[in-house]
């Protein structure tokens, strides 16, 4: 019986490590990006919630359900980023507090910011991630990731939509 207990205790403390064909430091540099990525989908995510709910001014219904399918589109990547790094054998984020010390997207704590101003942010934001998700994507070719790499390019899409969007919507008539 002693046997069985320490056999199931060696199980539950076994690694995180999936099964892969990609290199050990593939794996670890993949996974550190999607992490650090993931963390900017979130500060996005929250960013584009947080103008959505204090959006004001003439044009706020077009601009308040923009925002908000924005917001769903950004939200809808998250689980597949955790995801695709444990499939890799990777770890992904733990926490909120994590979050803050990865993301490069930064937050907007105003307590006023004008509809203008909030569109040109987030154009800037979401121009950004798609710049770190090509980068994510180099990274991906060099090691020869292409399930990652085909999964970065509809994001990386999706992103180039949503600064359309923003930047369409942002212009003076």
């Amino acid at each position: 019986m002693n046997e069985a207990l320490e056999a199931a205790a060696v199980r539950r403390a076994a690694s995180l490590k999936t099964p892969t064909r990609l290199s050990e430091e593939a794996v670890r540099d993949i996974s550190a990006a999607l992490t650090t990525l993931l963390a900017d989908v979130f500060a996005l995510y929250l960013k584009t919630k947080n103008f959505h709910w204090h959006m004001s001014g003439p044009y706020f219904r077009d601009y308040h359900l923009l925002l908000d399918d924005q917001s769903d589109q950004i939200f809808a990547t998250t689980d597949p980023i955790a995801e695709r790094a444990r499939k890799l054998g990777g770890k992904t984020l733990h926490s909120t507090g994590q979050i803050t010390r990865l993301q490069r997207i930064s937050d907007n704590d105003a307590a006023f910011v004008t509809p203008d101003d909030m569109l040109a942010e987030l154009r800037e934001d979401n121009l950004a991630l798609a710049g770190y998700m090509r980068e994510t994507h180099s990274l991906c070719d060099a090691f020869g990731d292409v399930a990652t790499a085909s999964l970065l390019e509809n994001w990386i899409d999706e992103a180039e939509r949503r600064v359309w969007f923003l930047f369409e919507s942002g212009r003076a008539a």
